[in-house]
């Protein structure tokens, strides 16, 4: 797109006389990929009915950023080229990942797309935990985010080590993905449902992460596997593929991986679906070193992990780290039906202490959001903030 091509509507010099609302704010979600994108959604839906604001978004640059134009059109939202965006002041600005953030003109919330931060990398000096460092939050001196979202009050301190001067900034606000969760559980039977799944039947879910130590790339022969065994017993098996790797190699691609596996009973949810409506459905979770398998733990679903590679990371004090030193491993070769009756005991303690690493704020996450985003755009919170509303029931992505 050119800059001839540029909108002229909502956002810009011209913008007033062609608008049909006067005086909105401002409020920019910049897209960083589809998983971010579908954290910021929950952000968004927190201020976009309110008659004084106007959401666009934008696709920044990143590795991982196929398919965020197709799933910005899917959503309907108004999109504008990230040269037009970094061009334009808004009166809010957020994100759920990194990139070209300090090119933005407008205060800032970052907030992160998985399971807290959760995730380590290696530096010079040993580890740090991604997302609250200094290399992510800091350009040129100056802290980028106005307001740094955290899922739990511990995540304060690992800031305060790593980036001492966006300390001012952080946010305890809860995990939204896990209230969400919690807020859908009561409609389990209509996921269930909408799944092809009769009551009684059980449901066992697999879930992978993208990348090279990822259950998708390192245990080809596990769906297989559990296919042979549990389908004819009448238990539904499905696959939840990280949008990364589904957009990473193409959906024509990963569908053709999968193919085999379809034919002998394998139901697979397109990166279009809410993974959580498989979750909330699911009897038992088979999960790698993702958050997936961190919230099937939180909402107290027996989790049975594959062996996590020595090169992955987790960071101290995570739920990530939590269900990686307490959840029972799978074992090649040994039912897994044994293996789902053996983790079953345990599916609540773990829970509980799961629960209690992954969010500070239990059912407060939608509000606090709303109040910070409320507080940045300097403008009244209005009236009576709604609940959490639930997944909806998928209509289709289906496989």
């Amino acid at each position: 797109m050119t800059g001839q091509e540029w909108p002229r509507v909502p956002i810009g010099l011209d913008a007033p006389q062609w608008v049909s609302r006067a005086g909105c704010s401002s409020v920019l979600a910049v897209v960083h990929t589809v998983t971010s994108g579908q954290r910021l959604l929950e952000a968004v839906q927190l201020i976009e009915s309110d008659t004084r604001v106007q959401v666009v978004f934008t696709q920044a640059p990143d590795a991982f950023g196929n398919g965020v134009g197709d799933f910005l059109r899917a959503e309907g939202g108004l999109v504008l080229p990230w040269e037009m965006a970094v061009r334009e002041r808004f009166d809010l600005a957020i994100a759920a990942a990194y990139g070209g953030l300090h090119e933005v003109h407008a205060p800032l919330v970052v907030m992160p797309h998985g399971a807290g931060y959760g995730k380590a990398f290696a530096t010079g000096e040993g580890q740090a935990v991604y997302g609250l460092d200094a290399q992510r939050l800091v350009h040129n001196g100056r802290v980028v985010p106005s307001a740094v979202v955290l899922a739990h009050d511990d995540e304060r301190e690992v800031l305060r080590r790593q980036c001492p001067q966006a300390v001012d900034v952080a946010v305890v606000a809860g995990d939204p993905c896990y209230d969400r969760l919690v807020a859908s559980l009561p409609h389990r039977d209509e996921y269930r449902a909408a799944l092809g799944v009769e009551p009684g039947e059980q449901v066992v879910v697999v879930s992978s992460t993208w990348g090279l130590h990822s259950l998708f790339a390192r245990f080809e022969d596990l769906l297989p596997n559990l296919l042979e065994e549990l389908t004819p017993q009448g238990v539904h098996v499905i696959a939840l593929v990280h949008p990364a790797a589904w957009f990473g190699h193409g959906r024509r691609q990963v569908d053709a991986w999968l193919a085999g596996c379809r034919e002998a009973g394998l139901v697979v949810l397109g990166p279009e679906v809410d993974w959580r409506v498989a979750l909330i459905a699911s009897d038992q979770v088979v999960a790698d070193h993702g958050s997936v398998g961190v919230y099937a733990a939180a909402v107290d679903r027996p989790v049975v992990l594959v062996a996590p590679p020595v090169q992955s990371a987790t960071s101290s004090g995570s739920p990530h780290e939590l269900l990686r030193g307490a959840a029972p491993r799978f074992r090649p070769g040994v039912p897994v039906r044994e293996q789902f009756e053996a983790a079953a005991p345990r599916a609540a303690s773990l829970g509980e202490a799961v629960r209690e690493r992954l969010t500070s704020q239990p059912g407060r996450s939608s509000a606090e959001l709303r109040r910070v985003m409320y507080r940045l755009l300097d403008i009244p919170e209005p009236g009576r903030h709604r609940a959490m509303p639930p997944v909806p029931a998928p209509s289709g992505g289906v496989r």
